[in-house]
C-alpha cells in the first residue's frame, strides 16, 4: 500500500488534494506502474501509514500522505523543536536577535526548524549548524529543488548534517501558493513558534496563524516602535515577548 500512495504522489506532484482524491476515488492502478516505483526517486520517503511517520503531522487536517526526505528522520518525533522563522529581507538588528537565540538554543538541547529561506529562516539554519545545532528544513517545492538557489551549500550541509524534508517529490519546482501550504508542516512540528522580526503580512504570519490554529505557543521579539513591526503587533496581541532562549523555556 506504501507504493501505492508514493505513486500517487509522484503522479500529482505531491498536490494534497489530487492525492487524497485518488486515494478516496479509488483510482486504478496497474501492478506494473507501482512494482518498480521507488526507482523514480533519490530520497527516502515515510507515508502516512507507516509507524514511524511524524506523530504530530497526523493531528492536522491536511497530513502530507507521503513525506519525503534527507537526513535524519528520528529529529521529527523529539521534544523542543523550536521554529525560528522571520523576513526575507532582514535588517542587522533581526539578524542578531536570530544569531543570539538560536545560539542560546543549544543550551537546551533544541532543535531548530525553518523553511530555508533567504533571510531569517537561511541565518537561523546557518547559526544552528555553525553550534552543533539540530536543525530542520521544510521545503515548498520539490526535494531535489534547492529554492533559493544560493542557499545551495547550506541545502547540501542540512541533507548532510541535520534533515530536509518536503511533500513534493523529485525536482518540482515550487509555485508561489506552495510555500503557504508548507508553513502549515513547520507550524505542526513545532513545539513553540519565535519570530526574529516580521512584517505585518508575510509568509511569517501565515506560519503564526497555523501555529495558533494548532495550539502553539508563540514567541516574538520586540523592535522599534512606528516601523510596521509584526512582531510588535503579535506581542499586543498576546503573544509572549522574547529576548533570550531563557525567555522561552521559563
Amino acid at each position: 500500500m506504501r507504493k501505492v500512495l508514493l505513486y500517487f504522489a509522484l503522479k500529482y506532484h505531491g498536490n494534497y488534494k489530487d492525492i487524497y482524491n485518488a486515494i478516496k476515488n479509488k483510482e486504478p492502478i496497474k501492478k506494473s506502474e507501482i512494482e518498480a516505483i521507488e526507482d523514480q526517486i533519490k530520497c527516502q520517503y515515510v507515508t502516512i501509514l507507516d509507524s514511524n511517520y511524524p506523530y504530530k503531522l497526523k493531528n492536522i487536517g491536511t497530513p502530507p500522505i507521503v513525506l519525503f526526505y534527507y537526513g535524519d528522520l528520528g529529529l521529527l518525533n523529539k521534544n523542543n523543536i523550536i521554529a525560528v522563522i522571520g523576513n526575507r529581507e532582514h535588517s542587522q538588528y533581526g539578524k542578531e536577535m536570530t544569531e543570539k537565540i538560536v545560539v542560546e538554543l543549544k543550551d537546551y538541547q533544541a532543535i531548530t526548524i525553518s523553511g530555508l529561506a533567504i533571510g531569517i529562516d537561511a541565518i537561523a539554519h546557518q547559526t544552528s549548524l555553525d553550534n552543533n545545532l539540530n536543525t530542520i528544513a521544510v521545503l515548498g517545492g520539490g526535494i531535489d529543488y534547492c529554492y533559493p538557489n544560493n542557499n545551495q551549500k547550506l541545502y547540501e550541509n542540512i541533507k548532510n548534517k541535520g534533515l530536509i524534508i518536503s511533500e513534493y517529490p523529485n525536482d518540482i519546482i515550487p509555485k508561489p501558493q506552495n510555500f503557504l501550504i508548507r508553513n502549515r508542516i513547520i507550524a505542526a512540528l513545532a513545539d513553540c513558534i519565535v519570530v526574529t522580526e516580521a512584517k505585518y503580512k508575510s509568509g511569517t504570519m501565515n506560519t503564526v496563524a497555523y501555529g495558533l490554529e494548532f495550539g502553539k505557543d508563540i514567541f516574538a521579539v520586540p523592535t522599534l516602535a512606528n516601523c510596521q513591526s509584526g512582531c510588535n503587533y503579535l506581542i499586543k496581541q498576546g503573544a509572549k515577548l522574547v529576548e533570550c532562549a531563557k525567555d522561552i523555556f521559563e
